[in-house]
């Protein structure tokens, strides 16, 4: 049996396709979220790679942003719980899951069986997402993909005090005008989301172990500060993308077993 999970988010749209609950047979990830073909384009390359078609698949779970919109799902799961069961199928150690996306930052808190207890989440600002280093970058002239190797070649990272991203953004202006040295004012960067996002996580309760979720995990500057931030290890998987698609895959599984 295959089962479908598409996570449609702000800026991406991802797609993973399980055989009988448990085996990943394809994955994509497509820079191009809700309101354009992104989602779309997701599930093709999916399908493709598992040399599939959409009639092949037994049910198609949608989450993320842009979930209301795809026509083609059969249910709808919020990402809070497509996360929580895409990270316990990777790390079932977890007790704790830093999600951070493309609009939005969320800290989730897992029980024994990996089900969620409790969350905190901040979509009301910029600040502390993947947003707001997109915004640093471009001041700095950077392709978001080289803001980790600068961060790691810090000396002495510079302070980020302000906590909205517009002022932020003056501020940052302000310390390349100063002369700051750019790994100092990258590694300020990410440290600057870390702390806000450490301070949500924080709220829900930090229970080790702890992994990061989202487009941010990728960046190793961010995973560093946050682990400097919880005085823990921060788990992480080179598929902290998809952990929401893998997740309403699995969701999708349990809902055909539920049925039959």
């Amino acid at each position: 049996m295959y089962t479908l999970g598409i996570d449609i988010g702000s800026t991406t749209s991802k797609c993973v396709i399980l055989k009988d609950g448990v085996e990943r047979v394809a994955q994509s990830i497509v820079i191009a979220g809700t309101g354009t073909d992104g989602p779309h384009r997701a599930l093709e390359q999916a399908l493709s790679q598992a040399g599939l078609h959409f009639e092949d698949i037994s049910h198609t779970t949608a989450t993320g942003y842009g979930r209301s919109r795809f026509e083609k799902a059969d249910s709808q799961v919020s990402e809070l719980s497509c996360h929580a069961k895409g990270v316990h199928m990777v790390f079932p150690e977890v007790r704790t899951i830093i999600d951070i996306g493309g609009q939005d930052a969320k800290a989730i808190a897992l029980n024994d069986n990996g089900r969620m207890m409790n969350f905190v989440m901040n979509d009301k600002c910029a600040a502390g997402t993947g947003r707001f280093l997109d915004v640093m970058a471009t001041i700095l002239q950077l392709d978001i993909s080289e803001l980790e190797k600068q961060a790691a070649l810090a000396q002495n990272p510079v302070s980020i005090s302000n906590t909205c991203t517009v002022f932020a953004e003056s501020e940052v202006i302000s310390q390349l005008s100063a002369g700051a040295n750019l790994p100092d004012l990258v590694a300020g960067i990410c440290q600057s989301v870390a702390g806000r996002v450490a301070a949500l996580a924080k709220r829900v309760g930090v229970k080790e172990k702890v992994c990061m979720s989202g487009g941010v995990a990728q960046n190793g500057g961010v995973r560093e500060a946050m682990a400097r931030e919880l005085g823990t290890e921060i788990l992480y998987s080179p598929d902290a993308q998809l952990m929401g698609a893998l997740g309403a895959a699995r969701a999708a599984y349990e809902k055909v077993k539920e049925q039959s």
